[in-house]
C-alpha cells in the first residue's frame, strides 16, 4: 500500500521518473517501489534498511502484558499505551547510538510526538502495509536500476548484516559501510551523507568554472567567513583584512557573507562572493527565537543545525570552485565542527577565530537539562579539536586568556581559562578603530554633525527587535533625563532590524535606522544606553565612555562572558531589565552622565595587527 501511495504521488504530480530514498522501513518500501514499478524508479537510495517483519507485530510478545519492562520488551501496545514518551526515549537513543546525539534525539522525539500510541500500534498490526513480495532479497533480484545503500555498522535497528547480504547478492548495487555508526547516518554524519548522495545522484548545480594554472596566478586568495550574529565580527574582520593586506600587498579576499553583514562590507568596498546570496539566513533565525528582551542564545545556535549544514554544504561547493590559498573563519561555527567531523576536505590552511569560548548553561543546578545539554557541547568541541588539531593552523582568541570566565566547560571538564591557551593563541581585543582618533570630543562631533557645545546621550540596541523594549523604556525615561540636563540631545539607533517609525518620539530627541561606523558616534556621546553585546560595549570602554548595559535574558554569552570582560575593565554599569523602571533608569543615567572613566582598565592596542601576523605567516 505504501508503495501505492508513492506512485500515486508521483502520477498526481505528473512525474514519469524519479529517485527514490528511503529510512529505515522506507528502505524496504524503496526496494520495492524500484522492483514493482522499474519504469518509475530512475535510482534509489536506501539508508540502514529494516527487513520488514521487524516493523510489524510477527509474534505475542508485542501483547505480552509485564509488571516491568526492560530493553526491547519495551516494544510493547501495553507499554506504549502506559508510557510513550518512555518508549520514544528508549527507541530514538538506540537509533542515535553515536556520542554527542542529544539534539538529533530531541529532533526524533518531537517528531514522533506527532503521533499517538494508537495510531502507532495500528500500523504494527496492519497486514495490509505488507507489500506483495516477500522479502528484500526477492526484491533486489528483480531492481534494475542503480541502487546505493548507506547502512552504519553500529545500526541497532537494522543489522548491517542485511545491508552486506543485499550486496552480496547484487555486486552492482552501491554501498557506503559507514563504520561505527547507528540507524541514521545522515543525521549524525549529515556532510559525509551528503556527499555520497550528491555524487550518486549527479549535481543539480551547473559545473561551469574557470580555472588558472596555479604559476599565473596573480597572488594569493583569501576566503573570509564572517558571522553574522551581530556587525561586531565584521568591524573587527575588516580591521584584520586592512592590516593583512598591508603585510601581503597582493592579496585577494573575497568574503562569504549574508546581512547584515553584506551592507557593511560593500560599503567598504569589499569584494561578497557571488554564492554568499544561497546561504542559509543565520541572522532571521536568531531573530524569530528572540524575545522581549530575551534571546536564549544555547538554544537558538541549537536549533541552527539545519541552517549550519546547509551553509558548510555552500562553503564547500565555494572552495572546490577556487583554489584558495587559506580560509579564515570568525566565529564561522558550521566551518569549524564539520571540518573536525570530515578532516579528509581541508584543502587549504584555516584560521578560527572567536571571542567566546564555553557553552554556560543559564540553569546552573547540577542535574538540570540545560547544564546536561551544554556540557555535552562542549565536550564534543574538545574532542574534535583534541583529536584533530591539525584542522586549524591557527586558532585566535579575540581578547586576554584573563576575560575567559573562570568556569568548567562542565563537569569533570577542563578549567576554561586552563584549557584555551593549550588550544588558541590570544592577540587582544580587536577594535576597527584607533581610539587616538576619537580623544578630541568635540572634533569628532562637529565631523559628525552634532553640536559641540550640547550634552549627546545615545541609545542603540544591536542587531535584533529584542532589544524594541529597551528602547521603548529608555525612550520614556527621556523626558525624566533631559529635565535635568537641559538642551542635551539624544539619538537613537534602531538598527538594521527595528523600523524607526514605529518607536516614539520626544523633544530633543533624534531617531535613526541603521548607522554606518556606529562606534564613531557611540564615542562621540556623554553616557550610552545599550545593549550586553561585546563589540558595542567594548567599543565604548575603549574609549572611555560612561555607559549602562542589559544583558538580554537567557543570553549566557552577554549573561556570563561580556560581564566578566567588562567587570575585568571596570567599564560600563550593568543593570537588569525587568528590574529597570522609566524612573530608576533615569536615576542611573543621570547618575552616570559625564562619570569619570580614568578607572578603566587600558586595552593594548595593535589586535588586528597581531591576528594579521599570526595569519599571514599561512601565506
Amino acid at each position: 500500500r505504501v508503495v501505492r501511495y508513492g506512485i500515486g504521488l508521483l502520477d498526481h504530480l505528473g512525474i514519469q521518473q524519479a529517485a527514490v530514498m528511503g529510512l529505515s522501513l522506507g528502505g524496504a518500501f524503496g526496494l520495492w517501489m524500484a522492483a514493482c514499478y522499474p519504469e518509475r524508479v530512475e535510482r534509489a537510495v536506501l539508508i540502514g534498511t529494516v527487513r520488514p517483519g521487524w516493523a510489524y507485530a510477527e509474534d505475542s510478545s508485542f501483547w505480552e502484558e509485564r509488571d516491568t519492562y526492560e530493553g526491547w520488551q519495551k516494544r510493547n501496545a501495553h507499554y506504549w499505551r502506559a508510557d510513550f514518551q518512555g518508549w520514544l526515549d528508549f527507541f530514538f537513543h538506540q537509533v542515535c547510538s553515536e556520542p554527542h546525539s542529544t539534539k538529533l534525539i530531541d529532533d526524533f522525539i518531537s517528531w514522533a510526538q506527532e503521533t499517538t500510541p494508537e495510531i502507532l500500534i495500528s500500523t504494527v498490526i496492519n497486514a495490509d502495509l505488507m507489500p506483495a513480495i516477500a522479502s528484500i532479497e526477492d526484491a533486489a533480484m528483480q531492481v534494475q536500476c542503480p541502487v546505493l545503500l548507506i547502512h552504519g555498522t553500529d545500526d541497532r535497528i537494522a543489522d548491517f548484516a542485511v545491508a552486506r547480504r543485499l550486496v552480496e547478492l547484487r555486486p552492482d548495487f552501491q554501498m557506503l559501510q559507514m563504520e561505527d555508526s547507528g540507524h541514521a547516518p545522515h543525521g549524525h554524519d549529515p556532510v559525509r551523507v551528503n556527499e555520497a548522495i550528491s555524487h550518486f545522484l549527479g549535481s543539480s548545480r551547473p559545473q561551469r568554472q574557470t580555472w588558472q594554472r596555479a604559476q599565473a596566478r596573480r597572488g594569493p586568495r583569501a576566503l573570509f567567513i564572517s558571522s553574522p550574529i551581530g556587525l561586531g565580527h565584521v568591524q573587527r574582520d575588516l580591521a584584520i583584512a586592512r592590516e593583512l593586506r598591508r603585510l601581503v600587498p597582493d592579496l585577494e579576499i573575497d568574503w562569504l557573507a549574508q546581512p547584515p553583514v553584506t551592507r557593511v562590507l560593500e560599503q567598504a568596498g569589499e569584494r561578497v562572493h557571488p554564492m554568499s546570496p544561497l546561504l542559509a539566513s543565520e541572522s532571521a533565525h536568531w531573530e524569530e527565537e528572540a524575545g522581549e528582551h530575551r534571546l536564549h542564545c544555547f538554544h537558538a545556535f541549537r536549533e541552527m543545525d539545519e541552517i549550519l549544514l546547509a551553509n558548510f554544504m555552500i562553503f564547500l561547493d565555494v572552495v572546490r570552485a577556487t583554489p584558495y590559498d587559506l580560509w579564515i573563519g570568525d566565529e564561522a561555527w558550521e566551518v569549524d565542527h564539520y571540518l573536525h567531523e570530515n578532516p579528509e576536505l581541508k584543502t587549504a590552511p584555516y584560521v578560527f577565530m572567536t571571542d567566546f569560548l564555553g557553552w554556560l548553561p543559564m540553569d546552573q543546578s547540577p542535574d538540570s537539562r540545560e547544564a546536561i545539554l551544554t556540557a555535552d557541547y562542549n565536550a564534543e568541541m574538545i574532542k574534535q579539536v583534541t583529536r584533530y588539531s591539525r584542522v586549524r593552523d591557527r586558532a585566535l582568541y579575540i581578547g586576554d586568556f584573563d576575560d575567559l570566565v573562570p568556569e568548567r566547560f562542565g563537569p569533570d571538564l577542563p578549567f576554561i581559562p586552563e584549557w584555551a591557551p593549550e588550544h588558541f593563541t590570544a592577540v587582544g581585543y580587536v577594535t576597527p578603530f584607533d581610539p587616538d582618533d576619537y580623544a578630541d570630543t568635540s572634533a569628532l562631533r562637529a565631523r559628525l554633525g552634532y553640536d559641540p557645545d550640547l550634552p549627546l546621550i545615545m541609545y542603540a540596541v544591536g542587531g535584533t527587535t529584542a532589544g524594541r523594549p529597551l528602547l521603548n523604556k529608555a525612550i520614556d525615561a527621556w523626558p525624566l533625563v533631559q529635565r535635568e540636563i537641559p538642551g542635551a540631545r539624544c539619538v537613537v539607533v534602531a538598527g538594521p532590524r527595528i523600523d524607526p517609525e514605529r518607536l516614539a518620539r520626544q523633544d530633543g530627541m533624534e531617531v535613526t535606522g541603521y548607522v554606518h561606523n556606529l562606534y564613531e558616534h557611540l564615542a562621540a556621546a556623554d553616557l550610552a544606553v545599550v545593549q550586553g553585546g561585546l563589540s558595542t560595549t567594548m567599543e565604548l570602554t575603549v574609549n572611555r565612555r560612561p555607559f549602562i548595559y542589559f544583558p538580554l535574558k537567557d543570553h549566557c554569552e552577554q549573561v556570563y562572558h561580556v560581564a566578566h570582560r567588562l567587570d575585568r575593565y571596570h567599564a560600563g554599569r550593568r543593570l537588569d531589565f525587568q528590574a529597570a523602571t522609566t524612573a530608576s533608569l533615569a536615576a542611573e543615567m543621570l547618575s552616570l552622565f559625564g562619570s569619570d572613566t580614568s578607572g578603566y582598565r587600558p586595552l593594548p592596542p595593535g589586535g588586528a595587527g597581531r591576528a594579521a601576523a599570526l595569519i599571514a605567516e599561512l601565506l
